[in-house]
């Protein structure tokens, strides 16, 4: 009983942690305290749980679980997720936190993901389809954060038209103000650019895993990278550099541009990404 009830708890293990990287990236752009102590709780609840598949599994076998690469990868996982559970709580280095997190995260994927020598071939042909949904579905949860922080910011170049052209007008006064478009579009962007770094992640390794001839050089692969590169770099624009206003509000435009052109051209382009096509 206690065998079948595992592949969905690995899953929920696997949903926890995916919201508490997203937390720590909340903290680690815009130094919130409360959504790193948040992140920090649910990432040790992570932590219990990957140890206790772990002793369980220590228990099935009778041994040190550590001999296959399967086994190996989930233990060198459990060590990452303890180093920073001990980093975060004793150095409180959270640049290191954070990216030690998206690591673990993708080698846990993997583990929990790919077929291994102890599960059935129904239940890894189960497991590697749920993959695909939760793929999908953080990249579209990404595409829709996305739409929204453009939305914002065509409202914010709206905005900034009339108020530059002094058309006072009840259209002007049923908008926000600037700055909260502004602000607005930036905790958009926020939501989406981790969702659609976790699945990419997630998206690559189903990609391994399914189809045979996978490459890296597929223009969907490619162009969903680039959309990850834009988006990172709106942020290094505002936070390093200090870009505001109207030229981080016209990068936002252009980046959601692209995106769509990767959704609707490149991904018809695609030799594998067919679902939408």
């Amino acid at each position: 009983m206690l065998e079948m009830t595992m592949p969905r708890l690995y899953e929920l293990s696997i949903l926890l942690y995916v919201l508490s990287i997203l937390l720590y990236f909340t903290d680690f752009l815009q130094r919130n305290r409360k959504a790193n102590q948040v992140a920090f709780w649910l990432l040790s609840i992570v932590w219990m749980f990957q140890t206790f598949f772990f002793l369980f599994r220590i228990i099935q076998t009778g041994r040190f679980p550590i001999l296959t690469m399967s086994e190996g990868l989930y233990f060198y996982a459990w060590l990452l997720i303890t180093l920073s559970l001990i980093i975060n709580r004793l150095l409180r280095v959270d640049f290191i936190v954070f990216f030690t997190n998206v690591l673990a995260f993708l080698i846990l994927a993997i583990h929990t993901f790919a077929p291994n020598h102890h599960q059935s071939p129904a239940v890894a042909e189960k497991l590697i389809s749920e993959l695909l949904v939760i793929h999908i579905t953080m990249a579209l949860l990404a595409y829709a954060a996305f739409s929204l922080s453009f939305i914002f910011s065509v409202l914010y170049m709206l905005q900034y038209s009339l108020l530059k052209r002094k058309k006072w007008g009840e259209r002007l006064w049923r908008m926000a103000d600037l700055t909260k478009l502004d602000f607005m579009s930036y905790v958009l962007n926020l939501i989406g650019l981790p969702m659609l770094l976790l699945g990419l992640i997630l998206g690559v390794i189903w990609a391994y895993i399914k189809v045979e001839d996978f490459h890296w050089y597929d223009v969907k692969v490619l162009g969903s990278f680039v959309v990850l590169a834009v988006y990172s770099i709106y942020f290094y624009k505002r936070i390093v550099q200090q870009v505001q206003g109207k030229m981080i509000a016209l990068w936002n435009i252009g980046s959601f541009l692209f995106l769509l052109v990767n959704f609707f051209l490149l991904g018809s382009l695609s030799k594998f990404h067919f679902w939408y096509s």
